[in-house]
């Protein structure tokens, strides 16, 4: 039997390379070695303010970029959070036992806190609600980039608090998964993760960026006062064209690059993420010309993790003493 593995993003904002190279191209190349769950986290987006009739297009623009990106329906379940009501109604049951000490001790919630006037209990939560996702379906295997380890932490801390408390009934998801996808820095600022939350225009590459603004964001990427690549001594932002340019095409080496004046070598970049994503932008729009595609898909995954939520529900309300 396949081990069970799960992950999902937000449907907020628009995703990027970042997203792409750093975990949807993972999940697409791991996905026939496992049960895979892949979701689209409506439930977390909300923790702050969406407007509905973006988020509901949202949704499905993000659930067509899974398949364009390599995400098979015939080996792998693409779902939608909130469509399966297990999701919140375990995270209530996990938020019953998790020590309110330990989610004001997560730097997320801290580093988000500082910037907003009033904080939604929903922030605060949004880690016991992520260990809900994982724990609903009993992944063994959670492939997540170092910024959510915490998170995943938590999860396993949770589980076997629950174990503890009441009997064995989570499976305690695997710290990490070997197989792990590019780290991406912000365009504009190398020293940040590229991010969906960040306003400036040169930030990010979204996955639908027309070709020609790709290039353009590439070109005016910063990178530092060297007049030629340097793979001994290169700063933080030509080491993320780097990193960017390899993870598209496995062509580019240190070796290829080395001695390159910066012009060209953002030129080499551009091609490789041109190369990269213009069959997912061709794919994209074959997939988005009939939505009841995508709905159908969404559908389809729903009713087969359905079965594992609800069963995993009965569970845990049966251990708590719960009615059933």
């Amino acid at each position: 039997m396949k081990a069970r593995v799960l992950s999902g993003l937000q449907p907020s904002g628009q995703l990027h390379i970042g997203n792409y190279l750093g975990a949807v191209k993972n999940w697409a190349e791991i996905q026939g070695g496992y049960e895979s769950i892949f979701c689209i986290v409506d439930l977390h987006a909300v923790t702050v303010y969406q407007e509905p009739k973006e988020l509901a297009a949202k949704i499905r623009e993000t659930a067509a970029l899974f398949l364009a990106a390599g995400i098979d329906p015939e080996q792998s379940s693409v779902i939608v959070q909130s469509s399966v009501s297990g999701h919140a109604e375990l995270a209530w049951m996990l938020t019953c036992v998790t020590p309110l000490g330990w989610l004001q001790r997560m730097t997320q919630f801290k580093a988000k806190a500082e910037k907003q006037e009033t904080i939604g209990d929903g922030l605060l939560q949004y880690p016991v609600l992520m260990a809900a996702d994982i724990l609903l379906y009993q992944a063994a295997i959670v492939p997540v980039g170092e910024d959510q380890s915490q998170h995943l932490e938590l999860t396993r801390d949770i589980a076997q608090r629950f174990n503890s408390l009441y009997g064995q009934t989570f499976v305690v998801p695997a710290t990490h998964l070997p197989i792990v996808g590019a780290r991406i820095m912000g365009l504009d600022d190398p020293t940040q993760k590229m991010s969906k939350s960040a306003t400036g225009s040169g930030h990010a590459i979204a996955l639908l960026d027309d070709l020609k603004t790709i290039q353009k964001k590439i070109l005016r990427a910063t990178t530092d006062s060297q007049p030629a690549v340097d793979v001994e001594t290169m700063g933080p932002g030509i080491a993320n064209l780097l990193t960017i340019a390899q993870a598209c095409d496995s062509s580019v080496t240190k070796e290829s690059v080395n001695g390159m004046r910066y012009g060209d070598f953002k030129k080499r970049v551009a091609e490789a993420v041109i190369a990269r994503l213009e069959p997912i932008q061709k794919r994209y729009r074959e997939v988005t010309a009939d939505p009841a595609y995508i709905d159908g898909i969404l559908t389809r995954g729903r009713e087969h993790v359905l079965p594992i939520a609800e069963d995993t529900v009965r569970k845990v309300k049966s251990a708590m003493g719960l009615y059933v």
